[in-house]
Parts: structure tokens; C-alpha cells; sequence
């Protein structure tokens, strides 16, 4: 007898699970959430579960209610007796704390992957982690999904006559690289340096810009410091337009009037994360199609590689 698939949300991420159960062409399941006057809450399935392939949707974004809600689903799940439990986290929140770069400090990511270990998840599917290796965390598999796929074909559609790639800082040359070599394109990097988090101390420019019509490549865009500071000094260094390209839509503190006050032509972003308001510089792309083909292919033991832009 065929399993029966069934795709659920916690309450956070709703707005693009209705989208991938579209896509997908199944109605959402039912999730109910019981609050409690002191902030409690506790989430169920309205509908039986046992023997099926459930996909639970919930991006892991502040506040850590999103996350410890999609760890009580996951619980969930188990003691009802579904035969499989996917975790579909778009956004992997706490993925900045990945390595100990400090004494006394905690490894958060490796928490996390423990706790939704621990919780009862059979596989795990994300998006552009900040750290690849964080897929290492995990004793479990995982499908780490590649937003190119989404921005290749719209950086194609802008017809960009001497496009460069550049990386806002060290952290991003590889994925600035792989950009690069798909569009046989110059590469430049933005060094920064931090006095400390969230606060650039200085940066320079490595490689010329002149003439370039700039993309700037990244996972997270947060208070958009960086990214803004960024595309200033390319834009004084000669660059005829600066857009960036970020996955995950944090935009928090000042970040929006930060994006709209910069030299940016352009901010373009996913669904990963909602944006709080709207924006004349910023794009959002959705993810929705290339999960709902994902979690097909996770379903039916089928290679996903075809989801990624190759070189």
C-alpha cells in the first residue's frame, strides 16, 4: 500500500506552506494550537497521521517559539506512529553560532540539530545554510536546497551588459565563486573587519569594479550593514550599479530604512523569512515551487541534483 503524504506548518511559516501545498497539490493538514495564558502553547494534528510521510514546514526565525513549536510537531508526529518525518526549514535559524570562535561559548546550530534529532525528525530539508558543514551536525539526512536556482534565471533577465560578482565579505567567496563561474564573470571581494557583531569597523574593495554592473551574493541580509556599506564603496570605486542577492530576509533594527537611504539599485530576497513591510528597493522571489518539487523527490527516493544551477 502506497504512504500517504501529508504536509503541515507551524503557525510562523503558514503563509508559504499554503504556497508549497499548492504547488505541491495537496491541501495543508489541519494544526491546532492551543495557547495558555502564560505563553504556553501546545500544537496538535487535527487529523490522524499514523503510517503516513509527514512534511512538517517551519522556518526557525526569531522568536525561538518558531523553533521549540516545530520541535513539539515533530514530537508529535512520532507518538502518533508516522511512518516518516521530514523537518522543511527554509530559514535555519541560530546558524551564525556554528564553530566555537570564542572561549565559553555555546555552538548553537549543533544544539539545534540535536534537539530536532532528539525530538524524533527522520530527515531534515533547509536552504543556503550560513556553514554547508552544518549539514555534519546532523545524524540524520539532509537536503540542503540552493536558492540559485531562484536568482540564476532573474539575474539572466536583467541582461546586465559587464556584470561582476562580488562578496560582501570573506565569509562569502565561495558562493560568490560559484556565481562567478556559471556567468563567466570578474569576481571582487569586500574585506570587513568588525569591531563587533553587527558593527563594521572598516573595508576595502579587492579586484576592480570600475564600469561593473555589480551583484553582491549572500545568505542572510540582517541589520544590512554590511550589504549597504558594501555597495557605497563599490559605487565610489566605480561600479555603474550595485544589486544584492541574499536568501534569507532577516532586515532587523534599521534595516530597511538602512537598504532604502543606500546606493543599492536593488535588494532581492525569498520567502524564507516574511518581510515586515514593503519596500521600493526590495524583491522577494518565492520558494515555493522548488520545495513542493523537492519534497516530491525526498518522497519518491528520487535524486534532487537536478535543483541545482551547475557551473
Amino acid at each position: 500500500m502506497a504512504r500517504e503524504v501529508k504536509l503541515f506548518s507551524g503557525e510562523a511559516t503558514r503563509y508559504l506552506a499554503d504556497n508549497i501545498a499548492l504547488s505541491y497539490g495537496l491541501p495543508l493538514g489541519d494544526v491546532i494550537v492551543s495557547h495558555f495564558s502564560d505563553g504556553e502553547f501546545s500544537p496538535y494534528f487535527d487529523e490522524t497521521v499514523r503510517g503516513c510521510d509527514v512534511f512538517i514546514i517551519q522556518s526557525t526565525f526569531a522568536p525561538t517559539n518558531n523553533l521549540f513549536e516545530l520541535l513539539l510537531l515533530i514530537d508529535a508526529a512520532k507518538r502518533a506512529s508516522a511512518h516518516y518525518i521530514t523537518a522543511v526549514i527554509p530559514y535555519f535559524g541560530f546558524a551564525r553560532s556554528d564553530r566555537k570562535d570564542k572561549p565559553r561559548v555555546a555552538i548553537a546550530s549543533k544544539l539545534v540539530a540535536n534537539l530536532l534529532t532528539a525530538a524524533g525528525v527522520t530527515r531534515v530539508m533547509t536552504m543556503d545554510l550560513h556553514a554547508p558543514q552544518i549539514q555534519g551536525f546532523f545524524d540524520v539526512p539532509v537536503d540542503h536546497l540552493d536558492a540559485s536556482s531562484i536568482f540564476v534565471p532573474y539575474i539572466k533577465n536583467l541582461n546586465l551588459p559587464n556584470l561582476l560578482v562580488a562578496a560582501p565579505d570573506m565569509g562569502g567567496v565561495y558562493r560568490a565563486r560559484e556565481y562567478a563561474k556559471f556567468f563567466n564573470a570578474e569576481m571582487a571581494i569586500c574585506d570587513k573587519q568588525r569591531k563587533r557583531a553587527n558593527e563594521i569597523a572598516s573595508m576595502q574593495v579587492i579586484g576592480d569594479v570600475a564600469g561593473k554592473d555589480v551583484i553582491l551574493v549572500d545568505d542572510i541580509v540582517d541589520t544590512a550593514g554590511t550589504l549597504t556599506k558594501a555597495a557605497d564603496l563599490l559605487m565610489e570605486k566605480g561600479a555603474c550599479s550595485v544589486r544584492a542577492f541574499c536568501t534569507h530576509a532577516v532586515l532587523s533594527g534599521k534595516a530597511y530604512e538602512t537598504i532604502e537611504n543606500s546606493k543599492l539599485t536593488e535588494l532581492i530576497v525569498t520567502d524564507t523569512i516574511p518581510l515586515r513591510k514593503k519596500s521600493t528597493k526590495i524583491v522577494q522571489l518565492s520558494t515555493a515551487e522548488l520545495f513542493a518539487y523537492a519534497i516530491r523527490r525526498v518522497y519518491e527516493y528520487s535524486s534532487i541534483s537536478n535543483l541545482f544551477v551547475k557551473s
